[in-house]
């Protein structure tokens, strides 16, 4: 099986906007710097709507997903992040990649 893809979109109160992007980076890069399955973590600011944020991770598969779950700068994050949404939407998938190396 190829590499397992998480797409989530965040629609983020505007009030907590900057308190909530800060805290993803920090999720993102520790996801990256710690977690070997974590191949790619993007954070995507949507120009048009102010208060929406995407994000899009690559892991090795299912499995390294599953473990992203677990370490502690996670459940941080989660803590935090969850009063600040109106609204989150996750989508999974595997990855067929086509790109320029």
């Amino acid at each position: 099986m190829g590499q397992y893809a998480v797409w989530v979109e965040f629609d983020v109160m505007p009030r907590h906007f900057g308190e909530f992007r800060a805290a993803l980076l920090v999720n993102a890069r520790s996801a990256v710097a710690t977690e070997p399955g974590c191949l790619r973590f993007d954070v995507l600011d949507a120009a048009a709507f102010a208060s929406l944020i995407h994000l899009s991770e690559i892991h090795a598969d299912e499995a390294t997903f599953k473990a992203h779950l677990e370490p502690p700068h996670v459940k941080v994050f989660d803590k935090l992040a969850g009063p600040w949404l109106e609204r989150k939407a996750v989508t999974f998938a595997t990855v067929t990649q086509i790109a320029k190396s």
